[in-house]
């Protein structure tokens, strides 16, 4: 069985294209998520502080928060609302781990990777979308 636009919601109203910004936020986040990472690292053994990664992780807000904007308030993204929903619910675990602090930030890293994991496969979805949306307006 093919996906066709009557069984994925994620294909809703292709004609209807795939607002840029939305675009823009899930390419995003998954390369801000691996600087988060890089980051870390640097904190760690590279001497730079921790300041830059909690800048960073603020700033990650920005992209979750799109996703999930576009995906509850565009009618024909709301086939991106659950894994747009499990990013934000995974970014606000990760606040929430390093704002405790102590045994809990032993979590952080494991959220994270399943954060980044999530965003992969958000934006696999999307652009699996502005490939139909483009296939639709040559057809």
């Amino acid at each position: 069985m093919s996906m066709t636009a009557s069984n994925h919601d994620a294909f809703r109203d292709l004609s209807s294209g795939t607002p840029a910004p939305f675009s823009l936020a899930a390419r995003s986040l998954p390369v801000v998520l691996g600087l988060q990472f890089l980051l870390a690292g640097q904190a760690l053994y590279g001497g730079i502080g921790w300041g830059a990664h909690a800048t960073v992780g603020g700033l990650v807000s920005l992209p979750v928060l799109a996703l999930a904007g576009y995906a509850v308030l565009v009618p024909w993204l709301r086939g991106f609302a659950w894994w747009a929903g499990a990013l934000l619910v995974l970014y606000l675990g990760q606040v929430a781990l390093a704002a405790n602090g102590g045994a809990a930030l032993a979590l952080h890293p494991f959220n994270a990777a399943l954060l980044l994991t999530a965003s992969l496969v958000l934006l696999f979805k999307v652009e699996r979308r502005n490939a139909r949306c483009r296939d639709t307006k040559a057809s």
